[in-house]
């Protein structure tokens, strides 16, 4: 089975749940009986009893699409954030013919940044799960990406099983700035090299404002850059730079300081700040996050898994969507041989001559013969198993299914079809069904019951 991170085993078992909770419930006798075998306690069965109807029913299969879709959208939004950072950067000092105005350029840089920030924080405080555009166009992206319909129903049950942790605000939290932190690291370095590489002259202008405004704005503003040795212009400069003419080199460059000390303290560092706190968050509820075991669908499995007594002859409700029919072979220690016949009459004699190292399992005619042979089974699987079926009954789905699950709990296995009894003919359509199922199931198949195989393992 494929290995999966605690939080994709939890995700795909409730993507399960919700599954059953709309459809209906699953054919999932031999999921069942496998969760039992592995032990554990409730919620480790439900774990195992998921997964082995995800990995049979494309669900795991689907999540790989999805977690790459989104992979793919959040390197697309990566990118994007880093071509808008550089692209303020542009907007903010132009190309460096006309003077910057300082107050309008740290607008341009801070301005949308800080009211989208201040809007998290108010959701995050008030709205409890806040609803982030960027979080949700990332899901959208994902869906759009993965191109998988079975990953429809992965969005919701990851939704729900965050949000009894409040885990969401803390994952779509840690998105959110962490894009807003390439926005500004862009912004940072395009700004960098635009003065590196360009004289700009910085300015202020008012019509209705002191310059005693603009003087206690930039001291406050540049109190925390100045702790990192960034430190901003003087009351004279500040004044003086209401005309490009009057300031010289020195000005430029301590204004030059400022504004990258304001944008790195207040764009990147606080983004940063708030990305590291927003990932502790997640990680600290990820390693908590549980199944409500009390939750409807999970309480009704509750008796088929742990039972207090073994439950025999009850039938399922047939599920509203069947799943095919696969064969396959199991990873676990093998050893022996076993044969096994699916419904036959008292035409057929039972048992073949059998040599004392292959194991007679008899005749499966009921479900209480069914289960008891699967559940043995599961404890102690056979290296080499043949099964004996009658080419006489339809190969239906029910005989199809029980040999699929035979199949799967061995490391061999090879299909006896039985011949006609004296004085009867095998219909050659009805053959020819049997072959083609057989096929499609990948086994081999023969008219004789396969000894020497069963014996030496090889023929």
């Amino acid at each position: 089975m494929t290995q999966l991170s605690p939080l994709q085993r939890l995700w795909l078992t409730e993507t399960v749940r919700l599954r059953e909770e709309h459809a209906g419930p699953l054919d999932d006798l031999e999921a069942n009986r496998r969760a039992r075998n592995d032990g554990g306690d409730l919620a480790t069965r439900l774990q195992n009893r998921a997964l082995w109807l995800a990995e049979r029913d494309g669900l795991v299969s689907a999540l790989k699409h999805w977690l790459q879709g989104a992979r793919l959208a959040l390197f697309g939004l990566a990118v994007l954030a880093i071509i808008s950072g550089a692209g303020l950067a542009f907007a903010a000092l132009g190309d460096g013919q006309t003077p910057v105005n300082v107050f309008w350029a740290l607008g341009s840089l801070l301005g949308l940044n800080l009211i989208l920030l201040l809007s998290w924080a108010l959701g995050l405080l008030f709205a409890g799960e806040h609803g982030a555009s960027l979080g949700r166009l990332w899901l959208w992206l994902s869906d759009k990406f993965a191109r998988d319909a079975k990953a429809a129903q992965l969005v919701p049950a990851l939704l729900l099983l965050l949000q009894r942790q409040k885990l969401n605000r803390w994952a779509l939290g840690t998105l959110v700035n962490g894009l807003w932190l390439l926005a500004m690291l862009s912004a940072l370095t395009v700004m960098l090299l635009l003065m590196a590489t360009r004289r700009y002259g910085f300015i202020w202008e008012t019509t209705i404002l002191s310059a005693d405004v603009f003087v206690s704005a930039t001291r406050a503003l540049g109190v925390l850059p100045g702790w990192l040795g960034l430190n901003g212009p003087t009351e004279d400069m500040v004044r003086a730079s209401t005309d490009t003419a009057y300031s010289s080199e020195l000005v430029r460059q301590t204004w030059a300081v400022w504004l990258v000390g304001v944008v790195l303290v207040y764009g990147v560092i606080a983004r940063l700040l708030l990305a590291a706190f927003c990932l502790w968050r997640w990680k600290r509820g990820r390693n908590a996050l549980q199944l409500d075991l009390n939750l409807p669908g999970y309480s009704q499995l509750r008796e088929r898994l742990m039972p207090s007594s073994e439950r025999l002859g009850v039938n399922d409700i047939a599920p509203e969507h069947l799943h095919t029919v696969h064969a396959g072979q199991t990873d676990l220690q093998t050893d022996g041989a076993l044969i096994v016949a699916i419904e036959l009459d008292d035409q057929h004699p039972w048992p073949p001559t059998l040599p004392d190292s292959v194991k007679d399992a008899g005749i499966l005619d009921s479900r209480e013969s069914r289960q008891k042979l699967l559940e043995q089974m599961t404890r102690f699987p056979p290296a080499r198993l043949a099964i004996a079926c009658d080419p006489r009954r339809s190969p239906d789905r029910g005989s199809l299914a029980l040999i699929g699950e035979l199949a799967r709990s061995a490391a061999e296995t090879r299909i006896w079809l039985l011949q006609a009894p004296p004085g009867q003919a095998l219909d050659a359509d009805r053959l020819s069904d049997w072959h083609h199922a057989l096929e499609q199931l990948g086994l081999a198949f023969a008219t004789s019951v396969p000894i020497n195989w069963l014996e030496t393992g090889h023929d």
